[in-house]
């Protein structure tokens, strides 16, 4: 049974990554030479994108064929696979930083624009789905253009399983992509919760409190720790809401409430620039566009605790 849709944004990734697979050389060498093979172009991480092909229908994702590449798709070439889509065909992300300016020249011209993910993500004229295949190729090839050496002895890397492990030629370590946790929440107290900003956010802007979860940690014991540097606030109880991956370059966002035990705001370090308890009716207020607070853009989890919140969570 499929898992119900999910609000988060870069979720509901709808890809079959082929894991049992993808460990065959020879397989992954077949799919991406097959004539049914689906490349995305990206430079400097933003992906090929399409205009409409006519007004209201929204952008799609520059998906090409091999040979639309031309000359550009190099054997020394940084190519990630994503997975087989419904059709069962394969999709690959190509990194194409090397070129100057792929928009006006070479086998891109007149294609389309290389956008940022983020700001594709914000504009929202793409299918959810293909904002998450995006997420997963930008974490993908981000992970592999970062990490070229071994972290165990200094000496180049060599790309495995279609970009899902990397071996060390001189001591045969493996390294296999990291994703970063980080825990976002909204302390409550009664009707009230918990919002804070940083220095240079949009006036009056205000968002959920995070931070990275360090080694040793729960999930709840990082909620708490945090709650507590940042603001000073000591909670009874974590709840759990949802997760969101986060290629930013490469964190899992893990949203959470927090039953707040104290109210007294006491900011012990330098990261918040405010924070204050806000009242539920204000929140839905703001979620809706006319209340007093600026809130979180929509694409992010943030927008999700606070629209939970003002649900009655």
């Amino acid at each position: 049974m499929a898992l119900p849709e999910n609000p988060i944004m870069f979720a509901n990734n709808p890809l079959d990554r082929a894991g049992h697979l993808r460990g065959d050389e020879q397989w992954l060498a077949g799919q991406f030479a097959s004539d049914t093979a689906l490349l995305v172009p990206m430079w400097r991480l933003a992906p090929l994108v399409l205009p409409e092909i006519a007004p209201g229908e929204g952008r799609d994702v520059g998906w090409l064929p091999r040979a639309a590449f031309g000359d550009q798709l190099r054997p020394d070439s940084l190519v990630v696979f994503l997975g087989l889509n419904r059709r069962g065909k394969p999709l690959f992300a190509v990194d194409i930083s090397h070129m100057s300016n792929p928009e006006d020249m070479g086998p891109f011209k007149g294609l389309g624009v290389f956008e940022d993910l983020r700001a594709l993500a914000a504009i929202g004229d793409m299918p959810r789905t293909e904002l998450a295949i995006l997420a997963q190729a930008k974490g993908m090839l981000d992970w592999n253009m970062r990490h070229g050496f071994c972290a165990q002895c200094g000496q180049a890397s060599e790309i495995k399983e279609g970009g899902y492990k990397r071996i060390c030629g001189a001591c045969q370590s493996e390294h296999f992509p990291r994703t970063d946790p980080v825990v976002i929440m909204l302390a409550t107290h009664g009707d009230d919760c918990l919002i804070g900003r940083q220095k240079g956010w949009p006036e009056n802007m205000f968002s959920a409190l995070a931070g990275f979860m360090e080694p040793g940690e729960t999930i709840e014991e990082a909620v708490a720790r945090e709650l507590m540097e940042e603001a000073g606030i000591e909670i009874n109880s974590v709840s759990y809401i949802g997760t969101q991956p986060w290629p930013f370059p490469g964190s899992l966002m893990i949203g959470c409430m927090a039953e707040a035990q104290t109210r007294e705001i006491n900011m012990g370090d330098d990261e918040l620039e405010d924070a204050k308890w806000v009242s539920r009716a204000d929140v839905q207020s703001s979620m809706a566009g006319n209340g007093p607070l600026g809130v979180p853009p929509e694409m992010a989890i943030a927008f999700q605790l606070m629209k939970a919140f003002g649900k009655g969570r």
